[in-house]
């Protein structure tokens, strides 16, 4: 009998070993992959409909995914990542992607991608306000950084913390850009960062898409496309400001994971978000491709005039990401 029973237990314990993976066999495991941010929940639906694969949604920010990469080095769980330009540049040098051109990654603008594949560019966005009307409760809608440090605006504004979040760093230099600062002197946004305390900011670590169509945060550091996105996907009653003072454009990029678990499945994905059905599903969220494909015309037609974007401005990428840990450190001593 004991001799049936370890033969049963062998057995099932096969199954579900051939289970695990045979399931392990359609997943492709995204860090910073999270449904609510630039749409990413459509396009994980297209990645399963069009090559089987199942990207499990991740609400990780960019630097929580290269920490826990990093973390991971000697035994990865992530097969694919997604990152802001300068966690990718970062990513690289930490020794946690690896090399892979996706299909069409000739097409991505040499300045949008690494020349051996350890990251590529997929979409870019540009930085201002994301405001709830209705939230600011009859308080007219601001239109520059300097408008935020007003007193009227106490309690209502949020952004996402700059020496962890991507989107949080690049606030951080499009504010110090538009004070006069450079890539080598962030005195100006530390000092903007310490006026704006007074007005009590919302500072969380992740995306607050969500908290700002509740109307918790009244006016939001973030992207176009999440505030296009929720003005004209869902409903409410949001508006997307680009600073008089200047802003910035950035690219986001996705990478290979080193040894990930699953680097087959991972090639599948990178390949299909810079295929040209991928591409679109970016452009229908309001994000800009990478590729030059066509934007819908009612896309277009719902973005801010060009003379607005004019006011965007892209930068030395590289030499972000260089400075990006001595600023995190002097924003965490000095504001935080």
């Amino acid at each position: 009998m004991n001799k049936l029973l370890r033969k049963i237990a062998t057995a099932a314990a096969a199954i579900a070993l051939t289970g695990m993976s045979l399931a392990n066999a359609q997943t492709a495991i995204c860090y910073n992959c999270p449904v609510e941010w630039a749409d990413w929940g459509t396009q994980i639906a297209a990645i399963k409909a069009k090559t089987g694969v199942t990207v499990p949604p991740d609400n990780k920010n960019s630097g929580q995914a290269l920490a826990q990469m990093i973390a991971e080095k000697a035994s990865p769980v992530a097969d694919v990542t997604y990152l802001g330009v300068t966690f990718g540049i970062q990513a690289k040098k930490d020794g946690v992607v690896t090399a892979y051109e996706p299909a069409n990654f000739k097409d991505v603008p040499a300045g949008l991608k690494d020349a051996d594949g350890n990251w590529v560019t997929i979409h870019s966005g540009t930085l201002g306000f994301m405001v709830n009307v209705d939230a600011l409760k009859g308080k007219p809608v601001p239109k520059s950084w300097a408008d935020l440090l007003k007193p009227e605006y106490k309690g209502l504004i949020g952004y996402l913390d700059p020496a962890s979040a991507f989107v949080g760093y690049v606030g951080a230099v499009a504010i110090n850009q538009a004070q006069g600062g450079t890539l080598d002197n962030f005195g100006p946004a530390i000092a903007y960062f310490k006026a704006l305390q007074k007005n009590e900011p919302i500072v969380p670590k992740q995306t607050s898409y969500a908290r700002v169509l509740s109307g918790e945060i009244a006016i939001l550091l973030d992207y176009d496309f999440n505030a296009y996105r929720a003005k004209y996907k869902d409903h409410a009653k949001v508006e997307f400001v680009i600073p008089a003072e200047g802003t910035l454009v950035v690219p986001y990029v996705m990478s290979l994971v080193k040894n990930g678990p699953n680097a087959a499945n991972g090639k599948k994905v990178l390949d299909f978000v810079l295929s040209d059905e991928g591409q679109a599903i970016w452009a229908n969220a309001y994000l800009r491709p990478v590729r030059q494909i066509a934007l819908p015309k009612e896309v277009e037609a719902r973005f801010l005039p060009a003379t607005e974007y004019a006011r965007g401005k892209t930068i030395d990428y590289g030499k972000m990401a260089e400075v990006q840990k001595s600023f995190s450190d002097r924003y965490l001593k000095e504001v935080q």
